[in-house]
C-alpha cells in the first residue's frame, strides 16, 4: 500500500464509523422458498423442453391407444372375414364429406368389368368418364369409376339350417331389407370364367358383356321353379319365401343340399347378410388386411405386445445392469477386471444369432414371446452395467462417500444410499431408451421372419409390416398405419430420451 493511501486512511474521522449488528444475535436465515430436490429440479428442466413434453404426450397417447382400443373395439385379433379382405378405411361420419368413405378410384375398366360391378348393388358409386378407344379396327368402351370396396364384395353363398333360414326370412319381412337373392341358373352362363362366380346373375354374351333389354336394364338368369323341382327327393325346394319375377315365374331362393330338406345353401348379398349377423354396417376405421383382419385392433394389440415386451426388457436389464455395474464400479481392481472380461465375451455375441437360436430351440418349450424376452435380456443389460460402472468410478471418491465410510457405513449402504441415487438420473435415461430400441429390433426380426408373433390371439407391428409389403403398391393402407405408428413411436421416444438426458445431466445438454 502506498504512503499516500496510508495518509488518507489516518486522516479519516473515527466517529464516522459504526458497528453493524452490534447487539443483534446472528443466526441462519429461514429460506423464503421451498427447497428443490434433485428430481424436482430435473422435472423443471424437462418441462421447459417443449419438444420433449410433446413427445411424452404422444407416447402416452400411443400407450392409451394400445390399451383402450382392444377393450372397446367391436372386433379382436381373432376376428377374420375374408369377404372383406383389403377393404379401405371407412368412417361413417367423415364419409358424408367424401373422406375415408371406403371408396377407391379405378380407371380403364372395359365393358365386361363395368357390367360386372354395375350389377352389384352399391358397388359403382360414380362414373367419372366413359370413352371409346379403337384398336385393330375394333372400338371398345372404357370407364373411369369410383368403387365402394365394401359393396364390391357382392354376393356370397351361405349354408343355413332350416331354423336359420326361416329366421333370416322373418328378418327380411320385418326389416324390409332384402338379404336373400334367387339362385342363378348356371346353364345360362355363357362366359367360361363366370361358371363359378356367384356375382353373375345377368344375361351376357360369350365375352361376358351384359345383354340389356329394350330399356337398358339387366336381364336376370335366375333359376325358375318347375314341376319337377317340387317332387320328393329333389335337390331344390320352393317355399313361401321365394319371389315371382316379371313373367310370373317363381324364382328359387333356396335349395337343399340334403334330401331331408334341413340344410339350405342360400345366395345372399353379403353386405346385408353382415348387417343381419352383427347388427351394424361393415366399417373399419383403418381398413382390413389380406386375411380379413381389422387393422385398427391388430395394430393396437400389436402395440400392446410391443410395449409389454420392451418395458419388461427395460426393467429387467435395468435391474441386472444396476447390480452388476455397481459391484464393478465400487470394488474395482481384480473384481472389475474379471467381470469386464465376462462382459466382453457376451458383448461380442451377435444378437441376431442369439435370437435365431432361441427361436429354433427354445421357443418350442416356452413360447415365442418368452424366448424373445430371454434373447433381449441375455446381452441387453451390458449397456446399463457399463454406464453404472462409469458413474460409480466418478462418485465413489467424493467427500460425502469418504465421510460415510469413516462413520462406519457398510458397502451395501454406501452403494445404494449414497452413490446410486446420484447416478440414477443418467442410468434411468439409458433404460428408457431401451424401449424404442427393443420395439424396433422386434419389428425388424418379425419383418424378416426370424420371429413369428402372429398367433390366434396376438400379433405384432413387425408381422403386420411383413404381411403388408406384398400389397404396398395396390393397397398401401395395409402397411401405412403400422409404419406410421412405428415411426412416430421411435421419433417420440428419441426426443423424450433427449429431454430426460438434458434434465438429469445439464452438462450434457445438446450432446448426441
Amino acid at each position: 500500500m502506498s504512503d499516500k493511501t496510508n495518509n488518507t486512511i489516518q486522516n479519516v474521522d473515527p466517529s464516522k464509523f459504526r458497528f453493524v449488528q452490534k447487539d443483534a444475535k446472528l443466526h441462519d436465515m429461514k429460506f423464503e422458498t421451498k427447497p428443490v430436490g434433485y428430481f424436482k429440479d430435473a422435472w423443471y428442466r424437462f418441462s421447459r423442453n417443449k419438444g420433449s413434453v410433446i413427445a411424452a404426450m404422444i407416447i402416452l397417447a400411443l400407450m392409451l391407444f394400445a390399451i383402450l382400443v382392444p377393450m372397446f373395439s367391436r372386433f379382436d385379433v381373432r376376428y377374420s372375414d375374408t369377404h372383406y379382405n383389403y377393404v379401405l378405411p371407412k368412417n361413417e361420419f367423415l364419409a358424408q364429406y367424401g373422406i375415408m368413405d371406403g371408396c377407391k378410384d379405378f380407371s380403364g375398366y372395359n365393358q365386361q368389368l363395368y357390367d360386372y360391378y354395375s350389377s352389384i348393388p352399391g358397388a359403382v358409386v360414380e362414373v367419372y368418364d366413359s370413352y371409346e378407344i379403337t384398336d385393330a379396327g375394333r372400338t371398345n368402351t372404357y370407364y373411369d369409376i369410383k368403387m365402394d370396396t365394401y359393396a364390391k364384395v357382392g354376393y356370397a353363398t351361405v349354408a343355413l339350417t332350416k331354423a336359420e333360414y326361416e329366421a333370416l326370412a322373418a328378418y327380411e319381412q320385418e326389416s324390409g331389407r332384402q338379404v336373400m337373392y334367387p339362385i342363378v341358373d348356371k346353364t345360362k352362363i355363357k362366359y367360361a370364367s363366370y361358371q363359378q362366380d356367384i356375382n353373375v346373375w345377368y344375361l351376357h354374351d360369350q365375352k361376358g358383356k351384359a345383354v340389356y333389354d329394350e330399356n337398358g336394364n339387366f336381364q336376370n338368369i335366375f333359376k325358375k321353379a318347375t314341376d319337377s323341382d317340387i317332387e320328393i327327393g329333389n335337390v331344390m325346394q320352393v317355399n313361401e319365401y321365394g319371389e315371382w319375377d316379371e313373367n310370373g315365374e317363381y324364382m328359387v331362393k333356396k335349395y337343399t343340399s340334403k334330401n331331408d330338406g334341413n340344410t339350405y345353401e342360400t345366395r345372399v348379398l353379403y353386405n346385408e347378410y353382415y348387417v343381419y349377423q352383427h347388427g351394424f354396417e361393415p366399417c373399419f376405421l383403418f381398413g382390413v388386411d389380406s386375411f380379413g383382419k381389422d387393422i385398427l385392433v391388430c395394430l393396437a394389440s400389436g402395440a400392446r405386445l410391443s410395449f409389454l415386451l420392451s418395458i419388461s426388457v427395460s426393467v429387467i436389464n435395468l435391474f441386472i445392469g444396476l447390480i452388476y455395474g455397481s459391484i464393478e464400479g465400487y470394488y474395482g481392481g481384480k473384481v472389475d477386471l474379471v467381470m469386464e472380461r465376462l462382459v466382453e465375451i457376451l458383448y461380442d455375441v451377435p444378437f441376431i444369432v442369439v435370437a435365431t437360436l432361441f427361436q429354433i430351440y427354445f421357443a418350442q418349450k416356452v413360447g415365442t414371446f418368452w424366448s424373445l424376452l430371454f434373447a433381449f435380456v441375455l446381452t441387453g443389460w451390458i449397456g446399463i452395467a457399463g454406464r453404472t460402472r462409469t458413474q460409480f468410478y466418478r462418485f465413489k471418491g467424493q467427500e460425502y462417500v469418504l465421510a460415510a465410510r469413516t462413520l462406519g457405513a457398510k458397502d451395501r449402504r454406501i452403494i445404494f444410499r449414497h452413490i446410486l441415487p446420484n447416478a440414477l438420473g443418467t442410468i434411468v435415461t439409458a433404460a428408457v431408451l431401451i424401449i424404442p430400441g427393443t420395439i424396433g429390433t422386434e419389428s425388424m426380426l418379425s419383418f424378416l421372419g426370424i420371429v413369428n408373433l402372429q398367433t390366434g390371439n396376438t400379433t405384432s407391428i413387425g408381422t403386420m409390416l411383413s404381411a403388408g409389403q406384398s400389397s404396398l403398391s395396390t393397397y398401401p393402407h395395409v402397411i401405412f398405419f403400422p409404419a406410421v405408428f412405428l415411426a412416430l413411436l421411435m421419433i417420440c421416444f428419441n426426443m423424450f430420451g433427449n429431454g430426460l438426458r438434458d434434465a438429469f445431466n445439464p452438462s450434457l445438454r445438446g450432446s448426441e
